[in-house]
């Protein structure tokens, strides 16, 4: 089996508050590391009222002090919204409190709207302009303390400057990300839960491409959404929540999950059931060992080296029994144990 992995968007429930959702995400990575999860990433995302965390580096800290081994990261931090001294200094910082547990992804969109994008990076130039490579290049630098001496940054360290930068993993949703990262020897992971772009291009690409760099050897994370309980029938009325909010974001409306008793309460014509048959190719639904054999047969055929999983749950405690649910049938309670 390959390692499995959380990325958790820290969701927003109908009825509920950000406050909360942020405290729930805590509380699935304590989980988490109790199971033997391998990572537990969390996001970036502005101005979204579906999606609590715009700031991935304080729930790591949060989560690592929470925590005793589970690798923590960013799923991830967007490139574009910041300037790298202080993505690297951010991050040595917590490599410095948790050390060899943190990742620091790095994403190229700017997890928002031109309108909040601009409000993010209005001092950093123009935000039309893709400077995502020269940016990624200076953080480099930054982790490596390696700008030229004749640099007007190759005086500046990056504190703490006796802790390293953390591994970076490139994400993407297209085969952008997966070229550069193969190029630079880095990590990659995919977003099959909501790119249109084929996943077995992507990866594999990434993997044909790669060089060694910062690895000596490819490492493709499949990040997609999967939903379990004991019975399919239960499994499905928690993933209508799903359904129910991905057709709303193509209507624009970004708002709390909605609970499966908004979602049987929501009428759908032919066209909202077609769209939801389409979405759920991205998602998968079920038992556990359904599920499992579903991930497993598409691990196999991108080569994935390891799978990341987000799940939409409107109720916090069906979430947590799905990811438990998922980490028995991939054996992970019993790895943890013997651990």
């Amino acid at each position: 089996m390959p390692p499995l992995s959380i990325l958790d968007l820290s969701f927003v429930m109908s009825g509920s508050t950000c406050g909360q959702a942020l405290r729930n995400t805590i509380d699935l990575a304590v989980m988490a590391d109790g199971l033997g999860f391998t990572r537990f990433w969390v996001a970036e995302h502005h101005n979204l009222p579906s999606v609590a965390s715009p700031a991935p580096e304080i729930m790591i800290g949060q989560i690592g002090a929470a925590t005793r081994r589970i690798r923590i990261g960013s799923g991830g931090v967007m490139l574009p919204n910041h300037a790298p001294l202080m993505v690297a200094e951010r991050f040595r910082m917590l490599e410095a409190l948790f050390p060899g547990r943190i990742d620091l992804g790095i994403g190229r969109a700017p997890g928002t709207d031109p309108v909040t994008s601009y409000a993010l990076r209005r001092w950093q130039g123009d935000p039309q302009v893709d400077d995502f490579p020269q940016r990624l290049e200076e953080l480099m630098a930054f982790g490596a303390d390696a700008f030229p001496a004749n640099h007007p940054f190759s005086k500046i360290k990056a504190m703490p400057a006796d802790v390293p930068l953390p591994p970076i993993l490139m994400l993407g949703s297209s085969d952008f990300g997966g070229k550069l990262a193969a190029r630079l020897g880095f990590g990659f992971a995919f977003a099959h839960h909501f790119a249109s772009h084929d996943a077995g291009d992507a990866l594999l690409t990434y993997r044909a491409r790669f060089t060694p760099g910062a690895l000596e050897r490819p490492h493709a994370i499949l990040a997609t959404a999967a939903i379990c309980a004991e019975t399919d029938e239960e499994a499905q009325r928690l993933a209508s929540s799903a359904d129910l909010s991905a057709l709303r974001r193509t209507r624009g409306v970004y708002g709390p999950l909605p609970s499966p008793e908004e979602a049987a309460a929501q009428s759908y014509d032919a066209q909202d059931l077609a769209f939801i048959r389409r979405n759920r190719a991205r998602l998968f639904v079920g038992t556990p060992d359904a599920v499992r054999d579903a991930l497993m047969d598409l691990a196999r055929s991108v080569q994935a080296d390891e799978v990341m999983i987000t799940s939409a749950v409107h109720d916090h405690e069906a979430r947590k029994r799905s990811f438990a649910l998922l980490a028995k049938s991939f054996g992970l309670t019993t790895q943890a144990e013997a651990a």
